[in-house]
C-alpha cells in the first residue's frame, strides 16, 4: 500500500512528467529520422524522374545527346535570384536550353512555367508545369485541356515584335480566354521575360563565355610571338 502510494506520489512530481514527455519526444525525432532515411533516395529519384519529363516536353530530343539533368549552370535573375538553366548540347555544343519562370497566380499562388530556348533564342518549347488556376476558366493553360500554351512555340522576341508580345484584348498577338484573361496575360508576361533573360545572359547559357576567353588568350599568345 505504501509503495503504491509512493509510485502515485512520484508520478505526481513535475521532474517525473518532464522526463516522460522528452522520452517520447526522442523516440518519435527518432522514428522520424528512420523514415526520412529510408524514403530519401525513393524521393529523389521521383523528383529526378519529374525533371526529366518536364525538359523532355520542352526541349525535342534531337537537339541533345548528353543529360541535361547533369549539365546545367546557375544564372541570377534581374531579381538577384538564381535560376537554374539545363543545357541541351549536341556534340559538345549547347543547342538548347532549359529554364522555368514564374507568373502571379490565382490566390497569391505562382505558376510555374518552364520554357525551352534554341541558341538562335526561338522557343521550342512551354509547359506550365504548376498553378492554382481556375478549373474550366485559367486552367486551359495546361496542355491536356487545350493547345493554347503551344502556341508559344516558334516564338521569338523578334516574333512577334516587343510590343506585340500580349493578349489581343492588351493589343497583342495572343488570344485569351473566354471569361479569364488575367491568367493568359501573365503567362504571355513570364515567357516574354523568359526570353529576355535568354538574350540578356546568351554567351553564359550557350556556353561561349569558355570559347571567348579561349580565342582572346590565343590571340594574345600569337601578338606575343
Amino acid at each position: 500500500m505504501k509503495l503504491a502510494f509512493l509510485k502515485s506520489e512520484h508520478r505526481q512530481r513535475l521532474s517525473y512528467h518532464v522526463v516522460l514527455l522528452g522520452g517520447v519526444a526522442l523516440l518519435t525525432s527518432a522514428a522520424i529520422g528512420v523514415a526520412d532515411h529510408l524514403t530519401r533516395a525513393d524521393i529523389a529519384r521521383r523528383q529526378l524522374e519529374d525533371l526529366q519529363v518536364t525538359l523532355q516536353q520542352v526541349v525535342p530530343a534531337s537537339y541533345y545527346d548528353n543529360e541535361l539533368v547533369r549539365d546545367t549552370v546557375a544564372v541570377n535573375d534581374r531579381t538577384g535570384e538564381p535560376v537554374t538553366v539545363y543545357r541541351a548540347r549536341r556534340g559538345g555544343q549547347v543547342q538548347a536550353v532549359c529554364y522555368q519562370v514564374r507568373a502571379p497566380g490565382y490566390g497569391n499562388t505562382a505558376m510555374v512555367i518552364a520554357i525551352g530556348v534554341d541558341r538562335a533564342g526561338t522557343l521550342v518549347g512551354v509547359r506550365v508545369i504548376s498553378h492554382n488556376e481556375t478549373p474550366g476558366l485559367g486552367d486551359k493553360i495546361e496542355l491536356s485541356k487545350s493547345d493554347w500554351i503551344s502556341r508559344f512555340t516558334g516564338r521569338s522576341l523578334a516574333d512577334p515584335q516587343p510590343d506585340q508580345w500580349a493578349v489581343k484584348k492588351d493589343g497583342g498577338v495572343f488570344d485569351q480566354f473566354t471569361g479569364a484573361t488575367i491568367t493568359p496575360r501573365a503567362v504571355v508576361k513570364a515567357v516574354k521575360g523568359g526570353l529576355d533573360f535568354f538574350a540578356a545572359h546568351r554567351a553564359l547559357l550557350l556556353d561561349e563565355t569558355t570559347a571567348q576567353t579561349a580565342s582572346v588568350a590565343s590571340v594574345s599568345a600569337g601578338e606575343k610571338r
